[in-house]
C-alpha cells in the first residue's frame, strides 16, 4: 500500500519533507532580512530540485497567510487603545491652537524687544574681537619689527660692502632675533637665506682678495722703488754726516774723480739732486696699496670659523707670486733698468709681506717670511751670478753693485738677513775687476798703438810741467838743460801711469759702500792693481814686444819706458796710501808687483832685441853672393858686409840710452851670431868647392868684422873681449891662408896651440872643399901639373885630420 492510500508517509518521505521545510524556512528568513541580496536567496531555491518553483510559491503563500493572521491579531489587540488616543488628541487640539497663538504673540513681542539689544551686542562683540586682534598684532609686530630692522641693516651693510659688520648682524639675527619669531614664514625664509649670504660674503671677499693680490703684483715695482729710494736717502744722509765728521777729524781722502769728494751713495750728483727734489713726494706702501681687502677677508673668514683656509690660500698665492717675481727677464743683464725693475719688484713683495706680518695677527708668521726670504735669496744669488757673468761693461757692473747694496740695505732695514748678498758682492767684485781689466787692456793697446816710441819733446816750461804733473819724473841733468829738450820716455809712459791711477779710482768705486774697513779696501785696491800690472799690462807689453812692426828702435824705447814705469811704482803705492789712509808699514799690507812686471817686460824686450838683431843680420847674410870659385880676391870687403856693419853701428848708437849691460849684451850677441853665420856659410854642406881666392875674399870680410869689434861700438868692453867673438873664424882662416898644417898638427891638443879654436872636423870639411876632385875645375888642378908633391901633402893632411876626427869620436 502506498503512503497516499493509507494516509501515512514513510520515514524517508517524512525526512524529505522536514529538510524541504527547513530549506524554505531559511529562504524566507533570508528574504525577510534586508541584509542579504535577493539573488543569493532565490538562487538557492531555483537551483535545488525540479518543481521547486511551484513548491516555493506554495510555501510562500502559506507564509503570507500566516503573517496576515498575526497582523490581524495584533491590530485587534491594540485597536481600542488607538481609538482612545485619537479621542484624547481631538480634545486637546483646541487648547493647542490657543496656546500656539499665545506663544507666537509672546515670541513676536520678545523678538521686537530684543532686536535692538542684539544689534548692540553684536557691535560690542565685533569691537572686542577687533581690539583683541589689534593687541595681538601689536605684540607680534613688536617682536617682528627688530628682526626686519636688523635684516634691513644687513642688506645695507652688504650693499655698502661692510661685510664684517654684516656677519655680526647675521650672528645677532640667528642667535637673538629670529628665534623669537621663528613661527612666521618670513623668518624661516630669512633663516634659510643667511647661510647663502655668508657664502656670498666669502666669495665676494675672496674675489676682493684676488683683486688685491693682483693689485700688489702690479704695484710691487712702485712699492719697491719707493722703499729703495727711502733707504738710499737714509744712506746718503748717513754718508754725508760721516763725511763731515771725517773731514773735520782727518785729512781729505781722494775721491772717485781725483778730488776730495766721495759719493758714497754710488750715484751721480745729478741723480742725488733729483732725489733731494723728490724727498717730499716719497710715498709709503700704505699710500700706494689699499690693504683693507686683506684685513676684511681675514676678519670675515675668522668670524666664519674658516681662518685656516684663508691663511693657507693667502700663503700659497704669495708663494706663487714670489716665484713669478723672482723670475728675471732673459735680457735683464743688458741694461741697469732691467736689474732695477727686478730688485724693485722683490723689495715691493717683501715690504708688503712685512706690513702684513705686523698689521695682522698670524696671517703670515716670521717663520713663513723667513722661509720665503731664504728661498728668494737663493734664487736671487743664482740669478745675479748668471746674469752678472754676461756683463762686459764695467760701468754696468758698478751700477749693478750699487743696486745690490741699496737692495740689501733696504731689506736689512725690514729685518731680513742680507749677509749672503754682501758675500755675493765679492764675487761680483771679481767680475767687475775682470771687466775693468778687459777695458784697460783695450786702453793700453790703444796707447801703445798711438805711441811714436820716441822721447817726448818739450818746447817750454809749461809743456814740461804738464808732463811731470801727469807722471812723477825727476832728472837733475835734464832739468838743467835749456829748452827745447827731450824727456827720455815716450808719450805712452805718462798715459799708462794716468790710466793705472784711473783704474785704481774705478776699483775704489766698487769697494765703497760695502761696509768694509779702509784696511780691507786698501787690500782690495792693491790686489786689483797687481792684477792690472802683472796680467793686463804685462800681457799688453808682451804682445807689443812680439808684434812684427816693432823694430829695434821701438824696442829700445820700450825698455826705457819700462824702466821709468818701474821707478814710478813707489808713487802708485803712495797714491793708494793717500786714498785709504792705511800705512804701508801695516803687517798685512799687500805690496805692488809692478817691479817684477816691468822687469819681465824689459827682459822680454831685451830678448826681442837680440832676436831682431840676429834676424836683421840673417837678412844681410842672405844678400851675400860669394864667387866660391874665384881665382883671387877683389881686394876689398863685400858690399853686403859693409852695409851690415854700418847698420850695426847706427843701431848701437841708439843703444846709448839703454842700460850699459843691455847694450853690451846686444852687441856681443850680434857679433857672435855674425861669426856663427859666417862660419855656417863657409861650411855649408851644399857648398862643394872653395878656391883659395874665395877664402882670401872671405878673410877680408872677417877682417872688417874684427875692425868693427875693435872700434868699441858699445862702450864698456874690456880689451879685445868683443873681438873674441870672431876668434874661431880668425884661427881657421889663418890656418888656410898661411897653410901652416905642420904647426896645427904638431900643436893639436896643446893649450898653447896657435890654432887652439880650430876643430879638426871643421878644418877637414873646408879642406875637402879645396882639394882636387878630379873632373871638377878647382884651384888644385894646376898642382897635378906643377906640384904633385903639394897635392900629396893635402891628401896626407886630410888623412891625419880624419884620424883626429875618428879619435875624437871614439874618445867621446
Amino acid at each position: 500500500m502506498s503512503d497516499t492510500g493509507c494516509g501515512l508517509k514513510s520515514p524517508k518521505s517524512q525526512e524529505d519533507d522536514n529538510r524541504e521545510e527547513k530549506l524554505y524556512g531559511n529562504v524566507f528568513a533570508e528574504l525577510e532580512s534586508v541584509d542579504l541580496p535577493l539573488e543569493t536567496s532565490l538562487g538557492s531555491v531555483y537551483d535545488d530540485q525540479p518543481n521547486a518553483h511551484r513548491r516555493f510559491m506554495e510555501k510562500l503563500d502559506v507564509r503570507i497567510r500566516n503573517h496576515d493572521r498575526e497582523i490581524e491579531k495584533m491590530c485587534n489587540f491594540h485597536h481600542q487603545g488607538f481609538v482612545d488616543a485619537i479621542t484624547e488628541l481631538l480634545k486637546v487640539r483646541a487648547d493647542a491652537k490657543k496656546l500656539m497663538g499665545q506663544v507666537s504673540d509672546t515670541n513676536r513681542r520678545l523678538q521686537d524687544a530684543g532686536r535692538e539689544v542684539t544689534a548692540q551686542t553684536q557691535e560690542v562683540i565685533r569691537c572686542r574681537v577687533q581690539q583683541r586682534n589689534m593687541a595681538t598684532t601689536v605684540e607680534k609686530l613688536q617682536l617682528c619689527i627688530p628682526v626686519l630692522e636688523m635684516y634691513s641693516k644687513l642688506k645695507e651693510q652688504l650693499e655698502s660692502k661692510r661685510y664684517y659688520s654684516a656677519l655680526k648682524t647675521m650672528e645677532q639675527l640667528e642667535n637673538l632675533y629670529i628665534p623669537r619669531v621663528s613661527q612666521y614664514r618670513f623668518c624661516q625664509i630669512m633663516a634659510e637665506t643667511l647661510p647663502k649670504l655668508r657664502e656670498e660674503i666669502k666669495d665676494v671677499s675672496m674675489s676682493d682678495l684676488k683683486d688685491f693680490l693682483e693689485s700688489i703684483r702690479k704695484h710691487s715695482d712702485k712699492i719697491g722703488e719707493t722703499a729703495m729710494r727711502q733707504a738710499q736717502q737714509h744712506r746718503t744722509f748717513n754718508s754725508a754726516v760721516q763725511k763731515q765728521v771725517t773731514l773735520s777729524c782727518t785729512k781729505p781722502l781722494y775721491g772717485l774723480n781725483g778730488r776730495t769728494s766721495l759719493h758714497h751713495n754710488g750715484l751721480s750728483p745729478e741723480e742725488t739732486a733729483d732725489e733731494d727734489d723728490a724727498d717730499d713726494e716719497v710715498l709709503t706702501a700704505q699710500d700706494l696699496v689699499d690693504f683693507s681687502p686683506v684685513y676684511r677677508c681675514l676678519h670675515i673668514y675668522t668670524v666664519l670659523g674658516d681662518r685656516e683656509t684663508f691663511e693657507n690660500y693667502y700663503r700659497k698665492q704669495r708663494k706663487k707670486q714670489a716665484r713669478l717675481v723672482l723670475q728675471p727677464q732673459s735680457n735683464m743683464h743688458e741694461t741697469v733698468e732691467g736689474y732695477r725693475r727686478y730688485f724693485n719688484q722683490i723689495v715691493g713683495f717683501f715690504v708688503v709681506e712685512d706690513h702684513i706680518l705686523h698689521a695682522t695677527r698670524g696671517l703670515v708668521t716670521r717663520a713663513f717670511t723667513d722661509e720665503l726670504w731664504n728661498m728668494a735669496l737663493s734664487k736671487i744669488i743664482a740669478v745675479l751670478r748668471t746674469h752678472s757673468s754676461y756683463c762686459t761693461d764695467p760701468d754696468l757692473v758698478l751700477e749693478l753693485k750699487n743696486l745690490i747694496v741699496i737692495f740689501a740695505d733696504t731689506l736689512q732695514g725690514y729685518g731680513f738677513p742680507v749677509n749672503r748678498l754682501f758675500d755675493l758682492l765679492f764675487e761680483v767684485r771679481d767680475q767687475y775687476n775682470e771687466t775693468l781689466l778687459k777695458k784697460w787692456a783695450l786702453v793700453f793697446r790703444e796707447i801703445f798703438e798711438q805711441d811714436n816710441y820716441s822721447p817726448i819733446p818739450v818746447e817750454n816750461e809749461e809743456e814740461y810741467k804738464a808732463v811731470i804733473s801727469r807722471f812723477p819724473f825727476h832728472d837733475a841733468e835734464i832739468e838743467k838743460q835749456q829748452f827745447p829738450k827731450k824727456l827720455p820716455m815716450s808719450q805712452s809712459v805718462p798715459q799708462i801711469y794716468a790710466q793705472v791711477k784711473e783704474f785704481i779710482y774705478a776699483s775704489l768705486k766698487f769697494s765703497e759702500s760695502l761696509h768694509r774697513s779702509w784696511t780691507e779696501i786698501d787690500d782690495m785696491l792693491r790686489k786689483s792693481t797687481n792684477l792690472l800690472l802683472t796680467r793686463t799690462l804685462s800681457s799688453c807689453l808682451q804682445n807689443l814686444i812680439k808684434k812684427p812692426h816693432i823694430g829695434l828702435t821701438e824696442l829700445v824705447q820700450i825698455i826705457i819706458n819700462t824702466t821709468h814705469l818701474e821707478q814710478a811704482c813707489k808713487y802708485l803705492e803712495d797714491f793708494i796710501t793717500n786714498i785709504t789712509n792705511v800705512s804701508p808699514e801695516t803687517v798685512h799690507t799687500t805690496r805692488l808687483y809692478g817691479l817684477s812686471t816691468f822687469k819681465d817686460a824689459r827682459h822680454a824686450a831685451e830678448g826681442e832685441i837680440y832676436t831682431k838683431l840676429n834676424q836683421k843680420i840673417d837678412e844681410f847674410i842672405q844678400l851675400a853672393d860669394y864667387e866660391w870659385c874665384m881665382v883671387e880676391s877683389d881686394g876689398r870687403a863685400s858690399g853686403y858686409l859693409m852695409d851690415l856693419i854700418n847698420f850695426l853701428r847706427s843701431t848701437f848708437q841708439v843703444f846709448t840710452h839703454l842700460p850699459g849691460k843691455v847694450a853690451q849684451t846686444a852687441c856681443m850677441s850680434a857679433c857672435k851670431h855674425l861669426a856663427t853665420s859666417l862660419m855656417q856659410m863657409l861650411l855649408d854642406s851644399e857648398l862643394k868647392q872653395v878656391t883659395m881666392g874665395a877664402v882670401q875674399q872671405f878673410n877680408l870680410d872677417v877682417i872688417q868684422c874684427e875692425l868693427f869689434a875693435s872700434s868699441e861700438p858699445v862702450p864698456g868692453f874690456q880689451g879685445d873681449t868683443l873681438q873674441l867673438a870672431f876668434i874661431d873664424l880668425r884661427q881657421l882662416l889663418d890656418l888656410f891662408m898661411v897653410w901652416d898644417w905642420s904647426t896645427y898638427l904638431a900643436d893639436y891638443g896643446q893649450p898653447t896651440s896657435k890654432y887652439l879654436r880650430v876643430n879638426p872636423s871643421t878644418a877637414l870639411a873646408l879642406l875637402e872643399k879645396m882639394k882636387d876632385t878630379g873632373k871638377k875645375n878647382n884651384i888644385f888642378s894646376q898642382f897635378r901639373k906643377n906640384d904633385r908633391d903639394k897635392q900629396k901633402l893635402i891628401e896626407t893632411v886630410v888623412k891625419q885630420l880624419r884620424s883626429l876626427v875618428n879619435g875624437m869620436s871614439q874618445h867621446s
